[in-house]
């Protein structure tokens, strides 16, 4: 079946400002890089009558270090610029690396990956497969396939970055009519396959601010293929060492199992005051899989993803193991 895309109309902004103005039409949709608006419109997810491109607005592109010493990354970069940089922590340049192919990593933009909206195989589907079991809950139908039991949406978020900028204490600068504001990444998620974020419809993510790097930071991804495919589990961990090589501060991000990054705030606060050794490792992943409730709407089954949660978490961990000089 050929999947073509809904007439609309596209506008390219050459400014801010005007991108912001464009906005002011309710149905109006964001469009970066298009790899993943351009295959849900295809699929009639999403069919919106206009879609405001941000690639002619220079200021939204590029990376730069402000004079704070924060790594500023305009929205508009592409993936693959960040993963060859030597200015953005290494982490996030592996983690940028891991996402997808080359191909889309030339196309697809950060502000978009951050932006990414939740997947789940009821919905990443052809709009006839769509129509001939049903409309979920996210696709305008009254029952989640997932849970029908439930009222809510469990589409998953799937975004390689989005577990590393929280696990770094990043931030975004949004603008809107109203102006600017500068949010801590983490704020801008929320459990919920459908309302997956905070950021109000009319407004524009520009940046993503990257603090001064000064810890031992990490990220591991299962899928089933080594290129293409989005996280089964993506698992995102920074630390800070004393002297002694104790943990002084960690962060512990697991991506891919819910409708936002899930922080593992229990196996954070096991490892402070403490050294990762072996057994400390193994009971801050138990401690860190315990709560997170893996669905039945990806390509591999809950029970092993769960399972696996915990095995990603581990490895993390030893990766910020401090060695012996």
């Amino acid at each position: 079946m050929t999947l073509r895309l809904p007439a609309f109309e596209l506008l390219t902004p050459q400014t801010l400002e005007a991108a912001v103005a464009m906005l002011a039409d309710p149905a109006a949709t964001i469009i970066g890089g298009g790899t993943d608006l351009l295959p849900k419109m295809k699929r009639r997810q999403v069919t919106p009558p206009t879609v405001v491109s941000l690639r002619g607005i220079t200021e939204m592109s590029g990376i730069h270090t402000d004079d704070e010493g924060r790594c500023v990354i305009g929205a508009s970069t592409v993936l693959e610029q960040i993963a060859i940089s030597t200015v953005v922590p290494p982490v996030l340049a592996a983690a940028a690396r891991q996402v997808a192919s080359p191909q889309i990593r030339n196309t697809a933009t950060i502000g978009g990956n951050l932006c990414l909206d939740t997947r789940c195989n009821y919905i990443d589907m052809p709009e006839l497969w769509r129509q001939a079991s049903g409309h979920c809950l996210k696709d305008g139908g009254e029952v989640c396939w997932i849970a029908p039991k439930g009222n809510r949406c469990w589409a998953i978020s799937s975004s390689d970055l989005v577990p590393v900028a929280i696990a770094l204490d990043c931030s975004v600068r949004l603008a809107s009519r109203d102006g600017d504001r500068v949010i801590p990444i983490e704020d801008l998620y929320q459990n919920d396959g459908i309302a997956h974020q905070t950021m109000s419809g009319d407004e524009i993510l520009v940046e993503l601010l990257v603090p001064r790097c000064d810890v031992r930071a990490t990220y591991r991804k299962l899928r089933r293929r080594d290129s293409i495919d989005f996280p089964l589990v993506g698992v995102a961990a920074a630390a800070r060492f004393d002297q002694t090589k104790t943990c002084t501060s960690a962060r512990i991000i697991i991506g891919a199992v819910a409708s936002a990054p899930l922080r593992a705030t229990d196996a954070e606060r096991l490892i402070v005051g403490r050294k990762l050794t072996e057994d400390v490792i193994e009971e801050a992943a138990q401690l860190a899989a315990r709560p997170v409730r893996t669905q039945d709407n990806t390509d591999m089954g809950s029970r092993y993803r769960k399972w696996m949660t915990s095995v990603y978490v581990s490895r993390a961990l030893r990766d910020l193991v401090v060695e012996d000089a």
